[in-house]
């Protein structure tokens, strides 16, 4: 199984109506009951980040998020799947559950 992050793309935070959480919800349950689930949960809007920068103990914090977008990741998905092709077809049901753009990425080192 190889692991893969699904972002959900927003213009701004918990969004989603009734309709769409039941979708969610029917999502991770799907997800959870074929072996896909890792762990889910949405995030702090861009205003809420900080960009911090430890390199040789600089201690340099930004406040903000790294880009300046009206869109922005509001939370995300971390699953696994049998193949490319799967995480794809997961991923667009991701994105039809929530009523949202996703964005999805292979995760690294597994």
């Amino acid at each position: 199984m190889k692991r893969y992050v699904i972002y959900v793309i927003d213009t701004a935070t918990n969004t989603g109506g009734p309709g769409e959480m039941a979708a969610i919800d029917a999502f991770n349950d799907h997800l959870q009951s074929n072996s896909h689930w890792i762990t889910a949960a949405g995030i702090g809007a861009p205003a809420t980040a900080k960009v911090i920068d430890n390199r040789q103990d600089a201690r340099l914090v930004t406040p903000g998020s790294l880009f300046d977008s009206e869109e922005f990741y509001s939370g995300f998905w971390l699953i696994q799947a049998e193949s490319d092709a799967q995480a794809h077809e997961l991923a667009l049901a991701g994105s039809k559950a929530c009523n949202r753009k996703v964005e999805l990425r292979p995760y690294l080192g597994q």
